[in-house]
């Protein structure tokens, strides 16, 4: 009740210019750290702070000791541990890129395309099986842990020869994230739509799985008929052409404020050509 008595309009706005500041920059380092080991040794923290807690409020004097035993040290030990990441954000910082969005030339969205059709191409061809998965918003760490990683430069010839039959990584998904390839044979969640065509397999349907359960976009290749589908929440499209699924790629996959640039152009385009008309 003091704290309000005595508010002012000065004092309310630099609280909140205050919280908001704190507030984006928790949520620039959350971004930042998303999708990294950083996020399973957080959870470990975490843990070790909720035990530390709970030694306290029970009085549990042997594991209260034990737990500030291993706060003393822990300062050192998260410095070591967090060390690339914190080395990342200040490279960032220096940068200045720490608080600004990626350009589309650092994620050069048309290159990671080309080298995905390139193959899917080869494999159609081939009536090959694959299933690749790119990896958006929401982390797919807990699939790629599934598999076997492998944190390799996307390319055409790497992704082709990962779904050769009878290799030891055919058999699952492959994950990308951006420019790299995660991970192979990579386990995924078969979809439980009873509305799904009985004429698609496990293949398909954990395609469609993944993208029922977060923002992922899946691209699947029959073996069968070599038919390429494309899935994107929850939804499928089998037998997609190949102009339809490069442009659906870029449009899901483009930066959204590149996407709002061409747009905006495209109508100051039709507005014009609408005056000189």
């Amino acid at each position: 009740m003091d704290y309000f008595a005595g508010l002012t309009l000065k004092n309310s706005v630099k609280d909140i210019v205050d919280v908001l500041i704190v507030s984006y920059i928790i949520y620039r380092v959350i971004v930042m750290i998303r999708g990294t080991r950083a996020v399973s040794l957080l959870r470990g923290i975490f843990l070790l702070v909720i035990t530390w807690a709970l030694s306290t409020w029970l009085n549990l004097y042997t594991l209260k000791w034990l737990m500030n035993q291993i706060f003393t040290f822990g300062v050192v030990t998260v410095l070591i541990i967090f060390q690339p990441e914190l080395r990342r954000a200040l490279e960032q910082l220096g940068r200045g890129k720490l608080f600004t969005r990626s350009s589309p030339e650092e994620q050069d969205v048309s290159q990671q395309i080309n080298e995905v059709i390139k193959s899917v191409n080869y494999l159609a061809q081939r009536k090959i099986g694959a299933l690749i998965v790119f990896e958006r918003v929401t982390g797919l760490n807990d699939y790629i842990e599934s598999g076997v990683k492998m944190e390799s430069k996307l390319s055409s010839e790497l992704l082709s020869n990962v779904f050769v039959p009878n290799t030891p990584l055919h058999d699952g998904a492959v994950i990308i994230r951006g420019s790299m390839i995660m991970a192979a044979g990579c386990y995924l969640p078969l979809s439980e739509n009873p509305f799904i065509s009985k004429e698609l397999g496990t293949r398909h349907r954990a395609a469609i799985g993944v993208t029922e359960v977060c923002d992922a976009i899946s691209v699947t290749v029959s073996e069968e008929t070599g038919q390429v589908s494309l899935s994107i929440n929850g939804q499928i499209v089998r037998d997609i052409k190949e102009e339809s699924l490069i442009s659906k790629l870029f449009e899901e996959l483009r930066p959204q404020f590149k996407a709002k640039n061409t747009e905006w152009k495209a109508f100051w385009k039709r507005k014009e050509g609408g005056k000189r008309g």
